[in-house]
């Protein structure tokens, strides 16, 4: 995404943009336009808030964010479940997408959330 090595900003970048192709994908050959515009919004917000919390004033306000953009992962892997068991997309792509890629971020990010809670003193 940018020249600074930011591992989370760069991972959720790379995850927003397989959701952005997963849901031109639904609504073209689906003609799905509910479930997949949420998928959207959610999975696209991960990527947003971690760039704002980059850009955060404050350690509150970075904490803030990136607890944003965690529950956004949150919601992003419900909608991918119930995308994937009302039959729009395959269990392949859904739990490769989960497994792979959203739990990751979650990870990463409760781990950050963590520590910066832990570090507020």
């Amino acid at each position: 995404m940018g020249n600074d090595s930011n591992p989370l900003a760069d991972k959720s970048y790379a995850f927003a943009l397989k959701i952005v192709k997963l849901y031109k994908e639904v609504v073209r050959k689906e003609k799905e336009f509910l479930l997949s515009k949420q998928l959207l919004r959610a999975g696209t917000s991960i990527g947003a808030n971690v760039s704002e919390a980059n850009g955060a004033i404050s350690k509150a306000d970075f904490s803030a964010k990136i607890s944003i953009a965690y529950k956004e992962s949150l919601e992003t892997k419900y909608w991918l479940h119930l995308l994937k068991d009302s039959d729009y997309i395959s269990s392949i792509e859904a739990n490769k997408l989960i497994a792979e890629e959203a739990d990751e971020l979650s990870k990463i990010m409760f781990s950050i959330l963590k520590t910066s809670r832990l570090n507020k003193g």
